[in-house]
């Protein structure tokens, strides 16, 4: 079954509801007080199935002009308008707002049906026409069937389903493999089964008792999971709704005053809210001009909420113009490249312009901030995997659900759309499983980085072996790094999925060499000046003929002709070489005077297992001050094992 959502669109009493009716034989005037004032306030609703598994869902829309907010609750989620306007009266007013706001939102089809047939004669017909004909001139609409009607004697009905089924075949299906989001335009409880919402599938799929995540502006409810109990697809029992499809969720966990019109459903764990946007924006000719940091009305989906707006490309912009822009909105919402958007204007509030999001997730702009809007640029023209790269490279670094959430795809789907691009080299994958996207140029800095800091560490200590791998990353901040975008994108000290990636790369490029945690440039190996060597000789003698009654290490140190620092340095060489052994805090004793050690203990085991602090002094002829530091050695290396106050020999 192919679902295609059908908008009415037009003036105030030209007939989109009594139109729905004739088509459907469902009223899509639902409230007490449409029926009684005789026009649609809010949303309404029908469905008509018009054969060869073809199925239309109606949006009615309001048509006055104090209900255009929720008509721009309606628009937003149309496949095909239906422009509607009275052969008695023609264009007016709201016909012109209706249909300007269809093409801002980015409707490719659709069809004008010139109602109240039997209220005109042939010419006023004619001159409806031809007026019509010249306002859709240059539109989506221009070309389009012109169907004539009454809905009160049925004339022209036939036609105008045949035109819907030939439309709706040809419109392009909605995405039901990315996960899924339904803007809610209603929420109701209904006895026995609690919290019913409405709306329009964006995108994706929802089956029943699957988990569903709620965003919602300015509301406690936003972050919760709810459990999706039942499902209808055009009022009929369902086990799951596609993109595209009129749907009604039953759900479980929350109360229907906590998902206001505005809410989005979706997917759990995907997506992020956001309160800034950055855009693609379209003035209206009737427009005023629309100054930088003006505030609007932001309608898109059913939300709506305030917004500034930042001009990046002037401080005015003039009517009839696009322009790039950021949108700072009043509450955080979920929104996804390429989701359309409406502008009104603050006071009074009239409709002045549109567009698309480009970007969920940016940085804060500057007003005319030129390189921000060559990003933009870039982002309006390039295809699903170049806005993949152009996040990518303007993070540097980006986590994989970051971008999942930037592009509203799921990781795995990112994952496969990356995939071309990392074989041609503009990306990596970090992480085992895939968790970090790289792009090739900030893989190549990071990794250059590096060398540099081993490069610049070995030039400066020669006598350590390398930097540790915590101390390496700490050191690769750039010395004017910008502030990180956000908590998950990176631009200074590399994460550490990327660090360990190009501490990988390098050495099986062979250029460097890692040794537990320590890392050096490889070939680079700890080199002593004559003096220096003599000075190592030196204090491995001076604790070799010490044997279990060594001198503060600071005192050999003191008597070494190189300067302390070194002296320190190559007392480390010696004791990463285990040539000497640091046993307690101040105490280093030589590898030699501890293997005697041990065999003078092993030696002491034939007659006895059990040797206590004195016993162990005697043996030694040690004092108190080494016996006990020692004996807690022989303790760590498994030689004795502690028993009360004895030690019992293994």
């Amino acid at each position: 079954m192919k679902d295609v959502i059908v908008g009415t669109a037009g003036h105030i009493d030209h007939g989109k509801s009594a139109l729905v009716l004739a088509l459907t034989g469902t009223d899509p005037d639902r409230l007490a007080e449409e029926k009684r004032r005789g026009i649609t306030i809010d949303l309404g609703f029908a469905h008509l199935d018009l054969g060869d598994g073809v199925r239309v869902g109606f949006v009615d829309v309001p048509g006055h002009e104090r209900f255009v907010r929720n008509m721009l609750a309606g628009a937003s989620g149309i496949d095909l308008v239906m422009l509607v306007v009275a052969a008695d009266e023609s264009v007016k007013p709201q016909t012109r707002e209706h249909f300007e706001i269809c093409r801002l939102l980015g409707v490719r089809s659709g069809l004008v049906v010139l109602t109240k047939r039997d209220l005109v004669d042939d010419d006023l017909l004619e001159a409806a026409r031809l007026e019509i004909r010249e306002f859709v001139a240059g539109s989506f609409l221009e070309g389009a069937p012109a169907v004539v009607v009454s809905a009160r004697t049925g004339e022209g009905l036939d036609k105008l389903r045949a035109e819907l089924k030939r439309l709706s075949l040809a419109a392009e299906a909605r995405p039901a493999d990315l996960p899924f989001r339904l803007p809610v335009d209603r929420a109701f409880v209904i006895h026995g089964f609690g919290t019913v919402v409405t709306g329009t599938l964006a995108a994706g799929r929802i089956a029943k008792e699957s988990e569903a995540e709620v965003f919602s502006p300015a509301n406690a409810a936003s972050g919760r999971k709810v459990r999706v109990r039942g499902i209808q697809v055009h009022n009929q029992p369902a086990d799951q709704a596609l993109a595209g499809q009129r749907t009604a969720l039953n759900l479980a966990g929350i109360d229907d005053g906590e998902i206001p019109r505005g809410t989005v459903l979706a997917s759990p764990g995907i997506f992020h809210s956001s309160d800034r946007l950055d855009c693609v924006l379209a003035l209206l000719d009737s427009a005023r001009p629309l100054k930088n940091r003006a505030r609007v009305h932001f309608h898109s989906g059913t939300a709506e909420m305030l917004a500034e707006v930042v001009l990046l490309d002037g401080r005015e912009m003039k009517p009839g113009t696009r322009a790039h822009a950021q949108l700072r909105l009043s509450a955080p919402g979920l929104f996804v490249p390429g989701d359309r958007f409406i502008i009104r204007q603050f006071s009074p509030v009239t409709t002045i312009g549109g567009g698309a999001v480009l970007d969920n997730r940016p940085r804060k702009h500057r007003a005319a901030d030129s390189e921000a809007r060559t990003l933009l640029e870039h982002l309006e023209q390039a295809d699903a995997a170049g806005r993949l790269l152009l996040f990518v490279r303007e993070a540097g670094e980006i986590t994989l659900a970051a971008l999942a959430a930037r592009l509203g795809w799921f990781p795995e789907q990112v994952l496969h759309r990356a995939q071309p691009l990392v074989s041609d080299g503009r990306l990596i994958i970090a992480g085992r499983p895939p968790a970090q996207i790289v792009s090739a140029e900030r893989f190549a800095t990071v990794s250059n980085r590096i060398l540099a800091v081993l490069e610049a560490f070995h030039s400066a200590n020669p006598l350590v072996r390398g930097l540790s791998r915590e101390d390496l990353r700490g050191r690769l901040a750039p010395p004017h790094s910008r502030p990180a975008r956000d908590s998950e994108i990176r631009d200074s000290v590399p994460s550490l999925l990327l660090f360990n990636a190009a501490l990988q790369s390098l050495s099986s490029q062979g250029k460097l060499e890692t040794d537990g945690e320590i890392v050096r440039l490889a070939g680079r190996e700890v080199r002593l000046s004559g003096q220096e060597a003599a000075a190592k000789e030196s204090i491995s003698r001076a604790f070799e003929q010490a044997a279990l009654t060594v001198p503060p290490a600071a005192e050999v140190l003191a008597k070494l002709p190189v300067d302390r620092a070194r002296a320190e340095k190559i007392l480390q060489i010696l004791m990463r070489e285990k040539t000497l052994v640091k046993v307690s805090e101040g105490l280093v004793f030589h590898r030699a005077a501890l293997e005697s050690l041990r065999a003078l203990v092993a030696e002491r085991k034939k007659r006895s297992a059990r040797l206590d602090v004195a016993a162990f002094k005697e043996m030694t002829g040690i004092t108190r001050k080494y016996a006990i530091p020692l004996l807690e050695y022989l303790d760590r290396e498994r030689v004795t094992r502690r028993e009360g106050d004895a030690r019992i020999i293994l």
